[in-house]
């Protein structure tokens, strides 16, 4: 029936419901964009889950913690040897995770992934592979981003296995992609704890693929893996789909990243 046709107060109803129904479309096209997909996404690479490795070596832990997204990528080597068989990888990350959980007290392994030489990806830190878990990697900067530890040392002169390039670069390059952030451009963020390189409350600002030493004074993740940070990056970006024209310049990217909440200390 016409809406004209209506009896008055049947036709107000039918008024306010249909205002009603308006406002509401307009808030969840709203709502949609808001949660629109990133332009440039990677592909979600092949994860171990970290039953794999933990076995009986599980401790009771608090509950992980997260954050909003992730916008950067710290890049790690574990100091542990490099000839090993990858079929023994998972013992080798139980014996870190023991490590860092009965020698140093720490809740969990501070990694979020560890990367072996066959490229095998491994899930560390507990709470979800596809989730923005708060790690335990760099001090001063384990909010909003991501930890990958390459297993083995890689000092100067050190080969790095290409395929273990490869999965370092495909897990930076799905992390960084559920916020849209550039694998080849800048991120901000703002260290929470003087033992950093930075003065807590300090803004730093980082290539989006970082090594550990530029957050912490420290050599990981070894001369050798941090001169194909470049290449890591590089490949990222490619995974991405993203041509060279996309990169965002370094002020204007920094300029998207001043909202990054301000990193609070795990452990140390």
């Amino acid at each position: 029936m016409p809406l004209g046709c209506v009896p008055g107060v049947a036709a107000a109803v039918a008024l306010v419901l249909c205002a009603y129904g308006v406002e509401h479309a307009a808030e969840d096209d709203t709502g949609s964009a808001a949660r629109a997909t990133p332009a440039h996404q990677a592909p979600r690479p092949a994860v171990v889950p970290r039953s794999a490795w933990i076995g009986d070596a599980a401790r009771d832990q608090p509950p992980p913690r997260y954050d909003d997204e992730v916008v950067a990528v710290f890049v790690h080597h574990t100091d542990s040897p490099n000839g090993y068989d990858c079929a023994d990888a998972p013992a080798i990350i139980r014996t870190l995770y023991e490590g860092q959980t009965d020698g140093r007290d720490w809740d969990d392994l501070g990694y979020n992934f560890v990367v072996d030489r066959c490229g095998t990806v491994y899930e560390g830190r507990a709470g979800g592979t596809d989730q923005p878990v708060t790690g335990a990697h760099t001090q001063g900067f384990n909010h909003r981003t991501t930890g990958i530890a390459a297993l083995g040392t890689f000092t100067e002169g050190t080969e790095v296995p290409p395929r273990m390039l490869h999965a370092i670069a495909a897990v930076a390059a799905w992390k960084l992609g559920t916020s849209g952030t550039d694998p080849l451009a800048d991120v901000r963020l703002v260290s929470s704890n003087g033992g950093s390189r930075y003065a807590a409350g300090s803004a730093a600002t980082f290539p989006a693929i970082a090594g550990h030493s530029d957050g912490y004074m420290t050599d990981c993740p070894g001369a050798a893996l941090k001169a194909r940070l470049p290449q890591i990056r590089a490949e990222a970006a490619r995974l991405q789909g993203r041509a060279t024209g996309d990169t965002v310049p370094d002020a204007t990217q920094t300029a998207v990243r001043n909202d990054a909440t301000r990193n609070e200390e795990q452990e140390p």
